[in-house]
């Protein structure tokens, strides 16, 4: 069984409930390398994992019942929300069991092919939102992030080590498309960002949150690291461009509701 853990809180994808700016150990623009995340700072951050525990990938609450993720990830998950360290069992957590697993049509499930990573996940119940869970807003359809738009993403609880978070500024799709860099392995429905341990510990399906006038919004949900160096700058991790989904992300939605559920 698949089930979520809600590593944080959430604000909304599709509709905002809530307005939420993260809680920051200190200002971390400009450096790369990851430190620890001050408890509960990113509310949407989303751990799935086996039922026994082993198995670790990220995702966004982006509404009380949908997280999204990476296609790759979403094998036999359960959901774990508002946890901040593994080796602390804390009353913000909230374990919920997957209702039903929405993979994009396109996605080939291939290994050595990432377009169009990505999946929607309807949990079997509601997530209680509150100071340690609640969504994060969706970026507009088709927008694309200027080079060096600051952006975070968070590297795994590995126990006993709490969630970290790892500035991860925006290159563009000019640059790390170019020769020596991705090449043709990316494409324009994919974002590239940041560097450091993110390239080699990040949460596959973990949310890429960038901040566009003065608010955080998902944008990226992570596809690809390296596996070939913890620091490797022409070798950035990719991630699922979601304001290239964001009308199949609605429609998902609209038709389980239309359906019945919420």
């Amino acid at each position: 069984m698949l089930r979520f853990l809600v590593l944080t809180s959430f604000t909304a994808l599709v509709l905002a409930e809530l307005e939420f700016q993260p809680r920051y150990l200190k200002n971390t623009q400009g450096r790369l390398n990851a430190e620890v995340a001050t408890p509960n700072s990113w509310p949407w951050q989303v751990k799935s994992s086996y039922i026994h525990y082993y198995h670790y990938c990220g995702g966004s609450l982006i509404q009380r019942r949908w997280v999204i993720s990476s296609a790759r990830c979403i094998d036999r998950w359960r959901a774990v929300q508002g946890e901040h360290d593994l080796s602390v069992r804390s009353d913000a957590e909230q374990i919920i069991a997957v209702h039903s697993i929405h993979i994009y049509p396109k996605w080939s499930g291939l290994s050595l092919c990432f377009s169009h990573d990505i999946a929607l996940v309807k949990l079997s119940s509601e997530a209680i939102l509150n100071s340690y869970v609640q969504l994060v807003s969706l970026p507009s359809p088709g927008q694309i992030l200027q080079h060096n738009n600051p952006c975070y993403s968070n590297l795994p609880m590995f126990s006993p080590a709490p969630l970290k978070q790892a500035f991860a500024p925006v290159v563009d799709y000019q640059t790390c498309s170019s020769r020596g860099w991705w090449g043709t392995v990316i494409n324009n429905g994919m974002i590239c960002a940041g560097r450091s341990e993110i390239s080699c510990y990040g949460y596959l399906g973990g949310p890429l949150s960038c901040q566009v006038d003065g608010k955080y919004y998902v944008h990226g949900s992570l596809s690809v690291t390296t596996g070939s160096g913890c620091d490797n700058k022409e070798k950035p991790p990719i991630f699922t461009r979601l304001s290239d989904y964001t009308d199949w992300i609605n429609s998902v939605i609209l038709m389980a509701c239309s359906a019945g559920g919420k």
